[in-house]
Formats: C-alpha cells, structure tokens, sequence
C-alpha cells in the first residue's frame, strides 16, 4: 500500500509539472510565417484530415511542403490524423485546408497540450513506472526515487510541454521495448520498437542495439532449435507490424519511394540550422562543407558512423546480456557504444540531436557513482534506464541526483526547419 500511495503521488506530480509547464508559450507563438513546431504539428492534423493519404507525402496545390511538409513515418501520420479528427469535433476552425495557417487560440492551446499529456499518460508514464518497478533492484524509496527524477525530467518536460513536441511518445514505445526484452518479452518488445521506429525516425539511434541483442540471444540459443524458432517469431513480428503502418503506401512503390525521400531528406547534407553533431565541430578546423560534395558527406558520414558503432554491436553480438543491451542504447564507454557513435556521427538530417554529446558521460555517472561502486562493476540493473540525451547543469550531477542520468530523452529542442521539396 505504501508503494503504491508514493508510485502514485509520483505520477501526480510528473502530471502537474507537465501541465503548469504547458500555461507557457510555445516557440513560434506569434512568429509568422511557420509559427514553430506547434503549428507543424497543428497543420498536419490539417493535411491529414483534408487531403487524400497518396497526397500526405506528395507536394501539391493544398499540400506546399515548405510549408511544414510532413516529413515523419507513417505511425506520425495517423496519431495527426486521430488528433484532427478530435479537433474538427471541437471546432472545425482548427483543421480548415489553407485556412487554418498559424490559427492560434486558448482553446485550442489548450487542446494541443492536452494531445501531448494524453501520449504520456498512455503511453510514456506507464512504461516509467513498470521500468523502475520491476527492471531496477533496491528498495522502494530507492525505486520511487528513480521513478521521481524520470518523471521530473526537465529536458524532456521543457521540449515537450514547452517548446512543443510528441517526444514521450516515441521514447514511451521505445521504453516498452525495453521493458519487453528486459522481461523476456522479446516479439512483444520488437514490436513496441518497431512503433517507435514507425513514428520517429530518430529511434533509428537505438535500432542496432536492439537487433544485435536479439539476434546474438538468438544466436546463443541455437539457430538450428529454439533460437531459430525465436528469431523467426521477432522477424514475422517486425515485419508484420511495418507492413500493417505503411500498408496504404505499399500499392504504388513511387508513394513508398516518396515517404523515405521525405523521412531521410539526405539532400539536405551534413549541415543544416541550429543542428548539432560531431561534422559541425570538425568543420571549424576542416572546411568538410567547402571540400567535399553533398554525396561525397553523405558516404563519409556513412562510413564513419559504421566504424563507430561496429565495435559495440560486435560486442553484443558476442556477449547478448541485458546489461550489456542498455550500456549500448546508452552510449557507454568503453568501447563507443553504438547510440553515441549513431547520435553525433550521422547526417544532421533534423534538428533533434543538439545536446547529446553528454549523454555517455551523465549515463556513466549514474552506472558508476549511484552505487558507490566501481565503473560498469555493480549488478545491471541499478542503471534505471538507458536512453537518456541531454546537457547536465553546470558543476555535474549531485549524488542523490544522478538517477534522473538514464532518463529517456527528447528527440531535440530545436525548430523544426521546413526541408526543401522533394517531388
């Protein structure tokens, strides 16, 4: 009974914070003409709703693409389409085609934050929750500590709530991925993953660790017996559930052609606005953007972010423990884990990765100092969570506060930058 009074007043609180963070302002609150990603996110309601699915992707009269074109995967789609459909019951003014532009209002602020505490309540809350009550060892106080930081998280609070986002949604599917494999849930996990991968590209991050474990668990079971017979269950798994989120597009290939042009616009190059990854610092010392190609970044960039997550994957591949799984979501040293390599090394093809150089460093320091023990020596499951982006506040993390270091973060603070047309 005590367990469950303090979960609850924990959840109570993360709920609260939420919402009084939403009382703000959003970025692009009365900034004509793209408004920010509050108004991406309004206007593709208003595209889903009003537009055939074959134009959602495409550029056309009522769809300008420059104009915040939708440029997530097709599970990004459908949640807009299900808000738009809430939205035109409350006032249809809110997902009018070409009417609506910039349309901002209490009311429908109002009906945009609650969106975003919905996906949370639903979705990223409750997977917290089973996370820290039954994948981290300790006592209660301790696990409701854990469950305390997650849940007060402020990067992902401020992005979230503040800037405006659906950033609890991906990271809430990711989560019960997690919790799937840490159970031995291991097609029930594959598929929460693959919903996160369906909608945000950016869990692509996380993917490798994910498909090195289970396939070396797999591997290590036997591919001629029941290791076979599981990876099998994972493949018709994963594959099932993309084949059911993209299945509208599968009936003409230049409709599945044109949603991967516009989910990977690797056009754009290594360079882009208020983006933050590993070519921007070279740059300053090596003029990369003046001497070489787009296609010719692209295939370094491609080059090198294999080098850098290979020998993490290689590892896990060998050693397919659970420890060993989220040490490689987190980007742990030794040995560049592959979320960290995958993070800093890619294309900036969004804005969403700006501050994630430290996330080995604040990861490390929950797995090495929360326990008072050696580096990476204690039992795995102290580390409450493995996914956690974001800066830490001048002068380090105190002690009593270094849980809130695994904390699944947000895919980015930064505008979302309209990308060019791609036909």
């Amino acid at each position: 009974m005590e367990t469950f009074t303090l979960v609850s007043m924990s959840i109570l609180l993360g709920v609260l914070v939420r919402w009084g963070v939403s009382f703000n302002s959003y970025s692009g609150a009365g900034k004509p003409p793209m408004f920010g990603d509050y108004e991406a996110q309004r206007h593709w309601q208003e595209v889903t709703y009003n537009l055939p699915i074959q134009e959602w992707y495409f550029n056309t009269t009522d769809n300008d693409l420059n104009y915040w074109g939708l440029d997530y995967p097709p599970l990004t789609a459908f949640h807009s389409l299900l808000c738009a459909h809430v939205a035109k019951l409350i006032n249809p003014e809110w997902v009018k085609l070409l009417g609506s532009r910039g349309y901002e209002s209490p009311a429908h602020k109002l009906f945009m934050r609650a969106t975003v505490l919905a996906a949370d309540l639903l979705v990223y809350i409750p997977a917290v929750v089973l996370y820290c009550c039954n994948l981290t060892n300790g006592s209660t106080n301790k696990k409701v500590g854990t469950l305390l930081c997650i849940l007060l998280y402020p990067g992902l609070i401020l992005i979230d709530y503040g800037h405006f986002q659906y950033n609890g949604l991906s990271l809430g599917l990711t989560l019960w991925g997690v919790l799937g494999l840490g159970l031995g849930w291991d097609a029930l996990g594959s598929l929460a993953f693959s919903l996160a991968l369906n909608y945000k590209q950016m869990e692509l991050y996380h993917a490798l660790p994910f498909f090195c474990y289970l396939l070396g668990k797999c591997a290590r079971q036997g591919l001629t017996g029941r290791g076979l017979f599981s990876l099998v269950k994972i493949a018709v798994t994963v594959l099932v559930t993309f084949a059911l989120c993209w299945l509208p597009f599968l009936s003409n290939p230049e409709q599945a052609l044109q949603v991967l042009r516009r989910i990977f616009p690797v056009a754009r190059g290594l360079f882009e606005d208020k983006v933050a990854n590993a070519w921007c610092s070279l740059n300053v010392l090596i003029k990369i953007r003046s001497i070489l190609s787009s296609d010719s970044q692209f295939y370094l960039s491609f080059t090198v972010t294999l080098l850098a997550i290979t020998p993490s994957s290689l590892k896990l591949l060998k050693t397919p423990t659970f420890w060993q799984f989220k040490l490689a979501l987190a980007g742990l040293p030794p040995a560049q884990r592959s979320a960290l390599g995958g993070h800093l090394l890619p294309p900036g093809l969004h804005v969403q990765h700006v501050a994630v150089a430290t996330e080995g460093r604040l990861a490390d320091a929950l797995c090495s100092d929360l326990a008072g023990l050696p580096r990476l020596q204690h039992p795995p499951a102290v580390c409450a969570g493995a996914l956690h982006r974001g800066p830490a506040p001048a002068g380090g993390l105190p002690q009593a506060g270094r849980v809130a270091a695994c904390m699944p973060a947000p895919s980015g603070p930064g505008p979302h930058h309209p990308p060019e047309v791609l036909h």
